[in-house]
């Protein structure tokens, strides 16, 4: 008899996670950037300020992105570290006990005494501290994730949304700025927000039109102080 087994992708939540955290840092990048020069331009029609203003909250934007996830991530890999130095310790001076921790966790997700201690016993001979640091831990001691390369990968994508905004208020003649801008910001929002949907799998509509909501709101109410301000300056 033919069973036909769906496919499942290696890796392939670690993707998702990935393509998750990009979408999330480049929407924050136009909204961010986006909200930014509007309001100078709401207060101002001097293409220098404008584009001053977008180019250092781009920057601004792009090293806080990478630096906090570069702090963050350092944090979580010393704990990971330190946890599993334990127990690298704790299989050195007391093996036995924990054998039966690890047989324990198989029996507490539903085998057998008989089956938990031959999954223990086989996993404990194939890796011992890979079986250990997975079971009891939930790490992947081969897999810690690295600062740089998540400090990296979370400016990046937040200097490729960013750049959007700015390259839409600033080659546009005067009259067009915002809503070239605005216009632009709302094709790049729908796409992080499918985009979005689908990393989460959540409902493409409803939450497209959440970041769309959320970003065209930001842009407005900003647009709307830099002409308030505009006005007083006056």
């Amino acid at each position: 008899m033919f069973v036909h087994h769906e496919p499942h992708e290696q890796g392939h939540g670690p993707k998702l996670n990935w393509l998750r955290a990009a979408v999330l840092g480049a929407n924050d990048g136009v909204v961010s950037v986006a909200s930014i020069v509007v309001g100078v331009a709401g207060a101002s029609n001097s293409p220098g300020f404008i584009v001053t203003a977008g180019v250092a909250g781009l920057v601004a934007g792009a090293l806080s992105m990478a630096v906090g996830e570069y702090v963050s991530v350092s944090t979580q890999r010393d704990t990971e570290k330190a946890l599993l130095e334990k127990e690298r310790k704790e299989l050195a001076t007391m093996p036995d006990e924990e054998f039966e921790e690890l047989t324990s966790i198989y029996e507490r997700k539903g085998l057998t005494r008989a089956t938990a201690e031959m999954v223990a016993r086989e996993l404990t001979a194939h890796d011992v501290f890979a079986a250990h640091a997975e079971a009891e831990l939930h790490i992947d001691p081969n897999e810690l994730t690295d600062p740089w390369h998540a400090a990296f990968a979370s400016g990046a994508s937040f200097l490729s949304g960013a750049i959007i905004p700015l390259l839409a208020i600033a080659l546009p003649p005067a009259p067009l700025r915002i809503p070239v801008t605005f216009a632009a910001v709302l094709v790049v929002l729908i796409i992080t927000g499918m985009l979005s949907a689908y990393a989460g799998g959540a409902n493409k509509t409803r939450a497209t039109v959440r970041v769309v909501l959320g970003g065209v709101l930001a842009m407005a109410i900003t647009y709307g102080i830099g002409k308030a301000f505009g006005v007083i300056g006056a």
